[in-house]
């Protein structure tokens, strides 16, 4: 019995190192995944899916501010406590305002203060703490959270990975329209050589 079980042992042995190298010969043919950085950079389609540090959505209209409405969501439901967000606070009437509610109030007029923006004054972020769950991405109400598509960041100092996202927006928002600008005199230098190339022929 003990020489049965001893071939039997050297046979299941055999069929695992089978198995596993089934699994490599398939590695080993597929398509390689790997890129050989700097020879090579990654490309859009291989970046989907990719969670980068977060960053905020800036407005359709206005991209250098952020569609954030300072719910404070994002902060509740983050578990790692790496946001932090202050609310806007209400506008300073000027001198002229505030003579103008005092008169309000003596003719017995309600008197409308103003009232605080729905925008974050501050939206800070701690990279360094966040274990990107995507429970802030997931819980905003306004849609203006989004992972960046930041594969090559690299710090040598711990508190670079604390991030002022306001500051970041604005100067993405910033290059963005740099490279509008860039973009619109050549199309029209473009567009003006074939007009004239048509009114030649």
């Amino acid at each position: 019995m003990s020489v049965i079980k001893k071939i039997w042992d050297d046979v299941t042995s055999l069929w695992s190192l089978i198995v596993g190298l089934k699994v490599t010969g398939k590695n080993f043919v597929d398509k390689n995944v790997t890129l050989h950085y700097p020879r090579e950079t990654v490309t859009s389609g291989q970046l989907e899916g990719f969670r980068g540090p977060l960053e905020l959505i800036g407005k359709p209209k206005d991209p250098a501010k952020p569609k954030c409405i300072a719910c404070m969501m994002c902060v509740t439901a983050c578990p790692s406590k790496c946001i932090t967000v202050v609310k806007a606070k209400a506008p300073k009437p000027t001198e002229a305002e505030l003579q103008a509610m005092k008169e309000a109030e003596e003719r017995g007029e309600k008197v409308k203060k103003p009232k605080a923006p729905k925008e974050p004054a501050k939206f800070l972020y701690d990279f360094s703490l966040c274990s990107l769950c995507g429970s802030c991405v997931e819980n905003c109400p306004a849609k203006a959270l989004r992972y960046s598509s930041n594969v090559y960041l690299t710090v040598t100092d711990r508190k670079e990975l604390k991030m002022d996202l306001l500051a970041r927006l604005s100067a993405q928002a910033k290059v963005v329209a740099e490279e509008a600008a860039v973009e619109v005199p050549e199309n029209v230098e473009a567009e003006t050589t074939e007009k004239e190339a048509g009114a030649e022929s």
